[in-house]
């Protein structure tokens, strides 16, 4: 049974060189996140470093999403829990949650600026392997999300941002946002990336570690 207390430490083995490693839990209560769970670990071995945020409650999953058509849609909130899948769809882009997510706080331009990041590193990899058609499509990608970036009104095609949340951490934060209970379909197939606490049972009710890939296998 695991007590939901503010600061404590559990002992466990170093999964690379298998020493023994103390793991640190810290609680916080986080705006937009409500109550967390910082879990830290470092070995003094072969320092191997591992950081999590767990979050404590769930609400009603949930999907947002937002037509991006002014530059006031640009700078309208967006908040992603671990669990957040991001999706947009006009790009065939999906951003899934996976062992080592991470959760933010930022703006709708913010999140196209960091799939763009992704996707000009894609271009790097790619033509480095000599796929200069992946090249091609990953700059077809970036053209269009600079469009939107640099003026959403004149942009030659819209896209729609989305954000669904099994756990209902996730929101885009604006009076153009739509939102609506995801279907039990769309719950099968998404996947939260984390594991799941139960703060009145004082159990886990899901562990990452049973489905967990390689590390860089998801974002």
């Amino acid at each position: 049974m695991l007590f939901l207390i503010d600061n404590f430490e559990t002992q466990s083995s170093c999964p690379l060189c298998q020493a023994d490693m103390a793991i640190k839990w810290q609680k916080d209560t986080i705006p937009y996140f409500g109550d967390i769970m910082y879990t830290t670990a470092t070995c003094d071995q072969c320092t191997f470093k591992f950081a999590d945020t767990i979050i404590l409650s769930s609400k009603d999953p949930v999907c947002y999403s937002l037509q991006i058509k002014t530059g006031a849609d640009l700078d309208a909130r967006f908040i992603r829990s671990t669990s957040g899948t991001i999706v947009i769809e006009e790009l065939g882009i999906m951003v899934e949650p996976g062992p080592i997510s991470e959760s933010y706080v930022t703006n709708v331009e913010g999140v196209l600026q960091r799939i763009r990041g992704v996707i000009e590193s894609t271009v790097r990899w790619s033509e480095m392997d000599g796929d200069f058609e992946k090249v091609d499509i990953a700059l077809d990608l970036i053209n269009k999300i600079d469009a939107v970036i640099d003026n959403p009104e004149t942009a030659p095609a819209a896209l729609t941002l989305q954000i669904k949340d099994p756990l209902g951490n996730s929101a885009i934060i604006s009076a153009n946002a739509e939102s609506r209970k995801l279907n039990e379909e769309e719950l099968e197939n998404l996947k939260t990336g984390m594991i799941i606490l139960d703060a009145e049972k004082d159990e886990i009710i899901y562990d990452i570690s049973d489905e967990a890939g390689p590390i860089g296998k998801n974002e």
